[in-house]
């Protein structure tokens, strides 16, 4: 299943940081806007991996990118 999540992208000294709208504990920052993309994505799919492992629930709106 794939879907996709909104994310939010803000300029910031160092870079980027970015930030999931539906999952907000789903944040990193990137030198580069790409940077950023990717290690959102990364932790996103770490996110879900640990709620699984400590077995959370993951609500819906959470669960769109496996």
């Amino acid at each position: 299943m794939l879907n996709t999540y909104t994310a939010k992208y803000i300029k910031i000294r160092s870079g980027y940081m970015g930030q999931l709208v539906e999952w907000s504990e789903v944040i990193t920052e990137g030198k580069t806007l790409e940077e950023c993309r990717e290690m959102l994505q990364d932790a996103l799919r770490e996110m879900i991996i640990a709620y699984r492992q400590q077995k959370k629930e993951i609500l819906e709106h959470q669960n769109k990118f496996l």
